[in-house]
């Protein structure tokens, strides 16, 4: 390779070895945000970009929002840190309060992380330690779904079923199955919502998993409301409904995934409280506070919390915890944002523009190379035709194609992923849209 025909070095950017990002392509042309305010991110030559992702499906509120910004350097000047082994801050005991009352049943005790990876692995331990503590303590198995992302612990990657995020590293969990991914290509594609399909297949795979391990050595089940990461699939109506029965009917810990889900998403505090279904634990994050802080929760039922209580009589009930557990910073930044979801209109905003998004994403129908399309709540799902020998490749430029054109989306392979910030209207949607559209045809 000659010196012309080599990509422009960045040295500067060389030590910092990015998730998630092919760091060759990135490094020899980088796309650098310098600043953000409301809907958009300012570029490093001066360009302005809607954020069309909510950040990473996190700030739900848009950037800088004034009064979490107030919070986190008010909290800075009184208290920057506080150990939360055998020590605790009043913010973060009003914050597990204010978390708690949006949750659904008796989801009423909050354990505080720091990412949607770590409130599944903490959500994972809870149910087998709760499931030994009640002296069933053969439940250590664990069921998963094909096409769930949990994050990327350990644990996170052993129940989810993301091929890529998983073949690199050995053997993961021992005792994790999976369901199948429930959607249907050839009889589901371009629905709009929850499709309207039989969900007892499903069931009695379920049903089939549990007969072959036995229910007694099954501790949870965990999915997602809908699969984000995976690409926005949305499972078919009564599914989660459907899934609580069965867990239940067999003693099993249904575990469900909000991580992307909270806080707005589906114009309500949760999926749970959307589809009326009480879950034994939720892992929550991201929005939690508007991504400003790292944070996430694992959100427990009282009676899982109880048995901790009463079955460790002294001493530690949980050893388990973070050194960043509940920060100072993280609580005020979350107890912020709590605010201005129930006082701003955010959930109210996103339900009444839903409709008018979803036809948005739904008139990319016909354009090139487009096979399916999928909307819930302000969440969408474009799948593009793969290109021969190179899956991903076109999903790829049409990223980047919106991108020259001013709108940041997210490709996860062929899959463009669209989540409007929740305080937007119809202008930025239309903007979206459009900056899509072109996108498609430019990569055609």
């Amino acid at each position: 390779m000659t010196s012309e025909t080599q990509p422009p070095r960045n040295d500067w950017l060389q030590s910092y070895w990015m998730p998630f990002t092919p760091n060759k392509a990135f490094k020899a042309s980088p796309r650098i945000y310098e600043s953000a305010e409301g809907f958009y991110y300012k570029t490093s030559d001066g360009r302005k970009i809607l954020d069309s992702f909510s950040g990473l499906w996190c700030c739900n509120l848009g950037h800088r929002h004034p009064k979490i910004s107030e919070a986190i350097k008010a909290q800075v000047d009184e208290l920057d840190y506080s150990n939360a082994f055998n020590f605790g801050h009043p913010k973060v005991f009003e914050l597990a309060n204010v978390i708690a009352g949006q949750f659904p049943g008796d989801l009423d005790h909050v354990f505080f992380v720091n990412s949607g990876s770590e409130a599944a692995d903490t959500a994972l331990k809870i149910a087998i330690a709760y499931q030994r503590l009640r002296g069933e303590g053969t439940r250590t198995r664990l069921i998963g779904r094909v096409n769930g992302y949990h994050g990327v612990g350990f644990g996170g990657i052993s129940v989810g079923g993301m091929v890529n995020n998983r073949k690199f590293f050995g053997s993961l969990l021992p005792g994790v199955d999976h369901l199948s991914f429930p959607y249907d290509s050839q009889r589901q594609s371009f629905t709009r919502g929850e499709p309207d399909a039989d969900v007892e297949p499903y069931m009695q795979q379920l049903e089939e998993i549990i007969a072959l391990h036995d229910a007694s050595t099954i501790a949870a089940v965990i999915v997602e409301p809908f699969a984000g990461s995976g690409g926005v699939f949305i499972p078919p109506k009564n599914y989660l409904k459907r899934l609580r029965e069965v867990t239940k009917k067999h003693g099993i810990l249904l575990i469900v995934d909000e991580v992307i889900s909270g806080f707005g998403r589906m114009a309500a505090p949760n999926a749970a409280t959307h589809y009326g279904v009480e879950p034994d634990i939720v892992t929550v994050a991201k929005a939690i506070n508007n991504g400003s802080v790292p944070m996430g929760a694992a959100i427990v039922r009282k009676q899982i919390y109880d048995v901790f209580m009463e079955e460790m009589p002294a001493g530690v009930e949980f050893f388990h915890g973070y050194t960043y557990s509940g920060h100072p910073l993280a609580a005020a930044a979350s107890l912020a944002a709590q605010e201005v979801f129930r006082t701003e209109g955010v959930y109210e905003n996103t339900q009444a523009l839903a409709p008018y998004f979803e036809e948005g994403v739904h008139s990319l129908k016909d354009e090139p190379n487009v096979i399916d399309i999928r909307n819930v709540g302000l969440a969408a799902g474009v799948t593009v035709a793969a290109k021969d020998g190179a899956p991903g490749a076109r999903g790829g430029e049409v990223f980047l194609k919106t991108y020259e054109e001013g709108v940041a989306v997210r490709a996860n392979g062929d899959h463009l992923a669209v989540a409007p910030i929740l305080t937007m209207g119809r202008a930025e949607i239309d903007m979206t849209i459009e900056a899509l559209r072109k996108g498609l045809r430019a990569a055609a």
